[in-house]
């Protein structure tokens, strides 16, 4: 089993409506709405993969209650926990005419310390019965940045493989746990090391500095030019093909998903950033994220270059 963490879970609300300006009333036509966070995303590509996968993670008042309900009908296994408050919902207005994508994302539930001890505790048990445990997305307000760091060494002590998706100062501490993936993009990836110049051949000096200090796969997404990623001390240029794009949002959830469940059935590096690009790409061609196709993720992986940059 794998098993995803939202602590910030949502509702993903996607408005399709064209000549998007402020100051204007639109009547939407088209909305979708669907249980969301970065590790129900990754959950739900998982499943759609074939493979067992648990989603757990932080939800809270009638917003929690249907994103629950959602996973339900979905058949997609979850354990949450419920707290005060109301999960938040994130709107992604889609403009097809200028192409432009507008995030408005609200803040969610406060944790207070026993509700972060009951979810780690939660996390431990979860991991004994995982091969991987993926920490995706935001914490809540009231977490402190060491939260993920923390819940790292519990997965490593149950003897499952952590994986950690997130950004901010929670990036920077839980890297010094030594998950055994990360995905920053390159920005983020340069902050962990102190670099200013987001260039190739700086985000490949980063990724090289970040496996020397023990953070064994660094991926790096490059959005539409692929991602330059380091497995197992050895650096790879992934390129993707061009598709015609519907959505963004959801897309690198979508390849952390691909990554590590090639990682679960053993393929070799190359064939998990293949089958992690294939995934996202198949993303961008739905409406909402986490949405794919095995279809579209098979025709897509035998069209994914991956090259050896150095190693």
């Amino acid at each position: 089993m794998i098993t995803t963490v939202t602590m910030n879970a949502a509702i993903d609300k996607t408005y399709v409506t064209s000549q998007f300006q402020p100051n204007q009333l639109y009547r939407i036509q088209n909305m979708h709405a669907c249980a969301g966070g970065k590790g129900i995303n990754v959950a739900r590509v998982i499943r759609t993969l074939k493979e067992d996968v648990t989603a757990s993670g932080i939800v809270a008042g009638y917003n929690g209650m249907f994103i629950q309900e959602q996973l339900f009908q979905e058949g997609i296994n979850h354990d949450f926990i419920s707290v005060d408050g109301e999960s938040r919902i994130c709107l992604n207005i889609i403009d097809p005419l200028s192409g432009t994508q507008t995030e408005l994302l609200e803040q969610g539930p406060v944790l207070n310390e026993s509700t972060q001890e009951a979810m780690k505790t939660k996390i431990s048990m979860l991991a004994r019965r995982s091969s991987h445990v993926i920490l995706s997305g935001s914490l809540p307000q009231g977490c402190h940045p060491t939260f993920y760091a923390n819940c790292i060494k519990l997965i490593q002590d149950a003897g499952a493989v952590p994986v950690l998706d997130a950004s901010g100062d929670a990036l920077l501490a839980g890297v010094e746990a030594k998950p055994l993936l990360i995905k920053p993009n390159e920005h983020e990836v340069l902050r962990l090391t102190g670099g200013t110049t987001a260039d190739e051949h700086s985000v490949i000096e980063a990724i090289a500095r970040l496996m020397e200090q023990g953070v064994l796969n660094v991926v790096v997404s490059l959005g539409g030019q692929g991602a330059i990623a380091g497995l197992n001390h050895r650096i790879y240029r992934v390129t993707i093909p061009k598709v015609d794009v519907v959505n963004t949002v959801g897309c690198g959830d979508s390849m952390l998903a691909g990554i590590v469940v090639a990682d679960k059935r053993g393929l070799p590096p190359i064939d998990q950033l293949r089958m992690g690009a294939a995934c996202g790409t198949a993303n961008a061609l739905m409406p909402a994220a986490g949405l794919v196709r095995l279809e579209d993720i098979g025709s897509l992986m035998k069209q994914v270059e991956v090259t050896l940059i150095e190693g």
